[in-house]
């Protein structure tokens, strides 16, 4: 139930993920939005200036618009503005987008018609997805071209996805008329509310938030399979080290580790008489390494959190004391909240960390794979180097993907180029770096699976001894995939079991969960 004050990133991804969620509106919702439209409808009347209402956009906000023709300004709007070009959104972006908008269209400072916040949410409810162009936007005055495409929709206008998988393109009037939803005509103030707002790089960020925490706690459970594979100590998970470096990300990492190992038989085999005093790095590390990783993630969830809830459109109205049905007061006034910053440097932290992630996860696969440092493994996890080559590609794969994450993850949000004949001198670039963390989030889920695949083939080498508890459920989940995740006995191609992996990764399947 939407009432622009308590949506989180769970009821995103549950609504952008499953279509047979409905969504519904509260009632007060509703009556405070009516309550701010009357306000803006006397401001109207009474012949004051306001940007977007009653005047030009962007270099134009200086050009005065004539009464009778403030409602063909807001179409004019939408559809001059959607210039998207490039791929369109996923099915559950283009949804988490339109949860998102309905929200905050509904928050008072909105100033709209309660029926555009509902046909926002029919539209939903009917399992439309509007067929949205992922680039054009600059993250500010918000998602501009995205948010545009989507209003298309709502009028009539523009393209519907496919059904399911179906990449098919139908005219949104032929859909809207087919679910039984009429076109919606926005009246004045309403096309600039419902584009000026940073909803499409929220819904991605908000998103990529749940599906990295999956990842984080699958990559700790790799981390585990690996340390087990190399016979590596888990010494450097007792917790009184992490009190003495109090980060909470770092003592949550080592925590979780030390969970998925306890009661290793093979941590047994070595406990006594083994030369190594420390492990490497990439071993020894982890939670150091993961733990900023989930601090960074802290920030970006935080930083979604606040955004999903929050008004974001321009102008903003605000209701005065002295407000009431029969005497509508309001302000209407001017602002920079549809500047999207604050989410576009989340997601460059974003892409920073998730790159770090799969960077060691590579490191591990490396040594696991190198008889040099294996610590009596065969090489490349072959019972027959030489003869058969083993996993040798799956680590020169993960080290591709790493490579090109490091290239995507030079931050967007440093990268202004003025727009709007300089009006808009200053702007954050959200979606481009969205885009990148996309990218990034695919690669790490992967190089995660490059881990997985050889940490599990490892541990067939150390039988009859069984690892820790938590790890012997990760590889009993592995084994059991739909079609199982087989050892290594002969070569074949690593390529489906990769995949298989990063599917199962994002899908939650291999997500160990937390102690």
């Amino acid at each position: 139930m939407l009432d622009g004050q308590c949506l989180t990133i769970e009821g995103v991804v549950a609504v952008a993920r499953d279509v047979q969620i409905p969504v519904t509106i509260a009632p007060h919702a509703l009556e405070h939005l009516a309550r701010s439209r009357r306000a803006v409808d006397a401001a109207i009347a009474s012949g004051a200036t306001m940007y977007g209402i009653n005047t030009g956009f962007g270099k134009l906000a200086n050009v005065r618009i004539a009464p009778g023709d403030l409602d063909r300004l807001q179409i004019n709007l939408l559809r001059s503005h959607a210039a998207g070009v490039g791929d369109p959104l996923p099915p559950d972006v283009v949804r988490a987008v339109m949860l998102l908008r309905a929200n905050v269209l509904l928050r008072q400072t909105s100033g709209v018609r309660p029926e555009l916040a509902q046909a926002l949410v029919a539209l939903l409810n009917a399992g439309l997805v509007p067929w949205v162009p992922e680039q054009g936007s600059v993250g500010a005055s918000g998602d501009l071209a995205p948010l545009s495409h989507l209003a298309l929709v709502l009028m009539g206008e523009g393209w519907v996805l496919g059904p399911g998988r179906n990449p098919e393109l139908r005219p949104a009037d032929t859909a809207l008329a087919q679910a039984g939803l009429r076109p919606y005509r926005f009246a004045p103030k309403e096309g600039l509310a419902f584009i000026n707002g940073t909803q499409a790089q929220t819904a991605i960020l908000a998103l990529l938030v749940h599906d990295s925490w999956v990842l984080w706690r699958t990559a700790l459970g790799a981390a585990a399979m690996t340390l087990e594979a190399l016979r590596g100590t888990p010494t450097p998970l007792d917790p009184r080290i992490h009190a003495a470096r109090p980060h909470v990300g770092q003592a949550r990492a080592a925590r979780l580790m030390a969970h998925l190992l306890r009661d290793s038989a093979i941590r047994e085999s070595h406990r006594h008489g083994d030369p190594r005093v420390q492990d490497a790095y990439s071993l020894r590390c982890t939670p150091q390494v993961l733990g900023a990783v989930a601090d960074t993630l802290s920030f970006a969830e935080s930083t979604a959190r606040v955004e999903l809830n929050a008004s974001t459109d321009n102008p903003l109205v605000f209701l005065l004391p002295d407000d009431t049905a029969e005497h509508p007061s309001g302000e209407v006034l001017s602002g920079g909240n549809f500047h999207g910053q604050p989410v576009a440097q989340a997601l460059d932290f974003l892409a920073i960390a998730l790159t770090t992630l799969q960077a060691i996860a590579e490191r591990r696969v490396e040594r696991l794979v190198n008889p040099d440092l294996s610590q009596g493994l065969p090489a490349f996890l072959t019972a027959s180097p030489g003869l058969s080559s083993g996993h040798m590609m799956v680590q020169i794969t993960a080290a591709a993907l790493v490579a090109e994450s490091r290239t995507l993850a030079y931050p967007a949000s440093i990268g202004s180029i003025p727009t709007d004949a300089n009006q808009e001198d200053f702007v954050p670039m959200g979606m481009a770096a969205a885009w990148k963390v996309r990218r990034i989030l695919a690669n790490a889920e992967r190089v995660v699976a490059a881990e997985l695949l050889s940490g599990s083939q490892g541990l067939e080498f150390l039988k009859p001894l069984t690892p820790g508890k938590g790890v012997g459920e990760l590889l009993h989940r592995i084994r059991n995939l739909t079609p199982p995740i087989l050892p290594l006995v002969e070569d074949r191609p690593p390529s489906p079991d990769l995949e298989q992996l990063s599917q199962a990764i994002h899908a939650g399947l291999l997500d160990p969960g937390e102690p």
